[in-house]
């Protein structure tokens, strides 16, 4: 055979096996090169052949959520601002007996409303010159972080993230644990007599999550029914559309005198965390976190020294020189207040246990033993440093 013949044989076969093999046409100059241009409008290459398309890296990635940052604080410092807006603004809780609620005559009151208006009667000599802001669980940290709000005292648990994206968290005014109630009449004494169990639990709180520590940790299997307020949470269970409410031990307390029939509920013996609860005030101005934290040293303070709403004024001058210090005899202590500051604030709600048995203690519907909320010279952990 002739080797012209044998060429073009050779041509031939590899014209055949290029036809038969190509993917592609050759790419013509001045064509796209995108092998997405030869696809039909809105189809892909997979999707052209019946395949799954791939989720990319980026795509499956979860996608990080956004942390809220802090506004910046008011030009000229908050305690400027409070005192050309002449009142105070202080978010709180409105439906929690003993803590934060409003009375038949639709008056804001309750331990953590009377560290409100002490916090105006320091600042601006006038205990009612405050807006109270009512927030839910969840409405908190965004109150905080945008400034809205001059300081949260509205049980709130201090821990380590809050405290790092929150604010900042003044003295502990009120140290409480959580609990669980149930229904008397189930016969419930444990958390493991609760295994099965469907409890309800309000969102946006420490409770949850501490719920779900404690039981995933024994072993006991549970279904959380949650609710975005105290309304709804205990409403649901005095329906009976849980088995248990579990919260703060102080607050199943106060909202079980609300229930149908007070009576018919138990708390558990059991406590499940620590819940130390205290003011938050916005970051960035240290001159207003310490004249918070110093309004609650001084209550504490007060009632160490025997000085109560009832003799503050004849105290004034005193021959001790912690208490006549503590009243403004050696004048401001560099918060910016008035000396006497310390004197409007007892005048206005009393000394801290003054506080806490007008709204919790004996004779009220909760009677509420001090425990830790004792003075530590009783055995508690309430102790002020020296105002000095």
């Amino acid at each position: 055979m002739s080797r012209s013949i044998l060429s073009i044989i050779g041509l031939v076969v590899l014209a055949l096996v290029v036809t038969a093999c190509g993917d592609t046409a050759p790419t013509s100059p001045g064509a796209s090169a995108d092998p997405l241009a030869s696809q039909p409008a809105g189809e892909s290459p997979a999707e052209s052949v019946g395949e799954e398309p791939e989720e990319s890296a980026a795509a499956s990635a979860p996608e990080a959520t956004p942390q809220p940052t802090a506004a910046p604080p008011p030009e000229g410092g908050r305690l400027a601002q409070i005192l050309d807006r002449d009142s105070l603004v202080c978010g709180v809780n409105n439906g929690l007996p003993g803590f934060g609620f409003l009375d038949e005559n639709g008056d804001n009151v309750g331990f953590d409303i009377d560290f409100c208006r002490a916090v105006a009667a320091a600042v601006l000599g006038d205990p009612t010159k405050v807006e109270f802001r009512p927030l839910d669980a969840d409405g908190r940290q965004p109150a905080i972080l945008s400034g809205e709000i001059d300081v949260l005292i509205r049980n709130t648990t201090w821990t380590v993230t809050r405290d790092a994206t929150w604010g900042l968290f003044g003295p502990t005014t009120f140290y409480d644990g959580q609990g669980i109630m149930v229904r008397a009449a189930d016969g419930i004494e444990t958390l493991e007599d609760l295994d099965g169990a469907t409890i309800c639990v309000q969102t946006g709180t420490t409770t949850e999550l501490n719920l779900a520590d404690v039981f995933d940790a024994r072993g006991i299997s549970f279904t959380t029914s949650p609710f975005g307020d105290d309304t709804d949470t205990y409403g649901n269970y005095d329906e009976e559309n849980c088995d248990a409410v579990t919260s703060d031990r102080s607050q199943l307390l106060a909202q079980r005198t609300a229930l149908s029939n007070p009576d018919d509920h138990v708390i558990l013996d059991e406590v499940m965390s620590k819940e130390p609860l205290g003011p938050v005030v916005p970051f960035g101005d240290e001159q207003w976190f310490n004249i918070v934290r110093w309004v609650v040293f001084a209550t504490i303070e007060a009632e160490e020294q025997g000085i109560t709403q009832a003799n503050v004024a004849d105290m004034v001058g005193d021959e001790n020189p912690v208490i006549a210090r503590l009243l403004g005899g050696e004048g401001d202590k560099g918060l910016g207040l008035e000396p006497d500051w310390v004197v409007d604030v007892i005048t206005a709600v009393g000394n801290y246990g003054e506080i806490y048995d007008r709204n919790l203690g004996a004779g009220t519907p909760f009677e509420l033993e001090r425990g830790p909320n004792a003075l530590w010279t009783d055995g508690g952990l309430m102790y002020a440093p020296p105002y000095r």
